[in-house]
């Protein structure tokens, strides 16, 4: 979405950024061998006049779109900033400024998709009380791939980040309820999909939580409460259906965890040439497709770059 970012910038008077930001969103640093973990203290600063909630609405909703259609690197921010503008403090202004250093400081996203057998997958995460009044966050990715038993991945059609409303009493209940959001939301897609003329298998969806993992598939059978017990029976009938294939993969290879926390600029620097493609890469495809000379190396040159981006992304 070419010239979004910086008509965006001009409308809140930020042509510049006032630092140069590599992370959306404030990290807290983890505390490693403490035995108690605290949680924050919530503020008790005044609210903002009307025009300051009125400026932070018009970022959410501004960004939103760009997010979702684009930019995925910028959900969990606008997450964790949209649950707070109801009452918004001088502290969701300091994040909301923090967010728009970041959205100027990037280079302009570029989301790469490759031909595939059209076949949906899904990497399902979540991050256990890492939100405001115990709550948890569930994350996902959603791409087209191959019938494979580990579907290679390729551009993101959809991504969750999103904050799970109820109270998790455990990391594998927090796991279960993010696996719950991501498979509600492929049910209809798998639909358009089959309407669209492409078949689906069973659509595999990965988890990095082996207790989750064998609560689904029947492995285990746990006490819990009445909405566990909701999520994951309606989990297993779904896969009764033969509509979903729940594996274990481990935590680094799972794309959803990212949609899921607050990370360092170093992670975030790391992870988007992953997430989107580096735009020296498009301008290189462009030379090389305005010095080909015929249809034949057009095509050959398409097929040498797209083979840069996989299986994994080349960084310039």
């Amino acid at each position: 979405m070419p010239e979004y970012i910086s008509s965006a910038m001009k409308r809140f008077k930020q042509d510049r950024p006032d630092k140069v930001q590599h992370q959306p969103h404030a990290h807290t640093s983890p505390s490693y061998g403490a035995k108690v973990q605290y949680a924050k203290e919530e503020s008790d600063e005044p609210e903002l006049d009307n025009d300051k909630k009125k400026f932070i609405q018009q970022v959410l909703g501004t960004f939103l779109y760009y997010a979702r259609a684009v930019d995925s690197t910028m959900l969990v921010a606008l997450s964790a900033i949209a649950s707070e503008q109801a009452h918004p403090t001088a502290a969701t202004l300091q994040k909301v400024k923090q967010f728009l250093d970041y959205a100027a400081s990037q280079e302009e996203a570029v989301l790469t998709y490759h031909a595939s057998d059209m076949v949906l997958a899904i990497h399902s995460d979540a991050s256990y009380l890492s939100e405001s009044k115990a709550r948890s966050r569930a994350g996902g990715h959603f791409f087209m791939s191959n019938d494979h038993a580990d579907p290679p991945n390729n551009g993101a059609v959809l991504n969750i980040a999103q904050i799970i409303r109820a109270v998790m009493s455990s990391a594998t209940e927090a796991e279960i309820g993010a696996m719950y959001i991501n498979a509600r939301e492929a049910v209809p897609t798998r639909k358009t999909l089959e309407e669209l003329g492409h078949p689906q298998p069973k659509t595999p969806m990965q988890t990095d939580n082996t207790a989750a993992q064998a609560v689904v598939t029947n492995n285990v059978q746990p006490r819990r409460t009445k909405a566990m017990d909701m999520r994951f029976h309606w989990l297993r009938d779904r896969a009764a259906r033969n509509q979903f294939r729940n594996f274990w993969r481990s935590g680094p290879s799972n794309r959803g965890d990212y949609y899921t926390k607050y990370f360092a600029g170093s992670h975030h620097k790391s992870v988007r040439p992953e997430i989107l493609t580096p735009w020296c890469q498009l301008e290189d495809l462009r030379r090389r497709q305005q010095s080909a000379r015929n249809v034949n190396e057009i095509a050959q040159a398409i097929f040498e770059t797209s083979r840069s981006f996989l299986p994994a992304t080349r960084v310039c």
